[in-house]
């Protein structure tokens, strides 16, 4: 490419001629062809990247200041980026569409169906809750607390046992009858 040449089509496209327009596209004409077919983008073929590249090169050339005659820098630099920009945005973009997305759209409904209660369990779990309130309101208070403590409270017997100065051993046993007692109501 020559440079100087390149800067007076840039200077001549800012003044509004059409055809230093056209000389310059085929100026770059090379570069893009070469950088297209080197370029994959999910979602684009060869002839889209080669649009969005002369759309880039006549922004640079809308943006250009005259004054730098840099522009051949100035105009690859931004055409590179702008691809690097495409290329992360479809990285980004391929998990939310395509198959991608329909296999996070199969799991995402299996979950919602798999949490969903029907009517039934629902009246079930009602009829569990007040028969398991009967039985407990059953058991004297010494009882009712054994169960609050190792079952609802979540802590072992040992430290039940310690707690209510007894032996292991006997804090077992109170446990097996309470939950003798309870099965029986059942």
């Amino acid at each position: 490419m020559d440079y100087d040449y390149i800067e007076e089509l840039v200077s001549a496209s800012k003044l509004g001629d059409e055809k230093s327009k056209e000389l310059l596209v085929n100026e770059f004409k090379p570069f893009i062809i070469s950088l297209s077919k080197r370029t994959f983008i999910n979602g684009y073929d060869k002839n889209d990247i080669q649009s969005e590249c002369y759309k880039i090169l006549f922004y640079c050339l809308d943006r250009y200041n005259t004054q730098s005659h840099k522009f051949v820098g100035y105009a690859i630099n931004a055409i590179k980026n702008q691809l690097s920009s495409l290329i992360k945005k479809s990285i980004n973009r391929s998990s939310s569409e395509g198959n991608e997305a329909l296999s996070l759209y199969e799991n995402l409904e299996n979950t919602l169906f798999a949490t969903e209660l029907n009517l039934e369990d629902s009246f079930c779990q009602k009829c569990d809750k007040e028969k398991l309130n009967m039985i407990l309101n059953n058991l004297n208070e010494g009882e009712k607390e054994l169960i609050n403590y190792i079952f609802f409270k979540n802590n072992t017997v040992r430290t039940y046992a310690f707690s209510k100065n007894m032996c292991y051993s006997t804090a077992i046993l109170k446990k097996n009858n309470v939950l003798k007692k309870i099965g029986a109501l059942l």
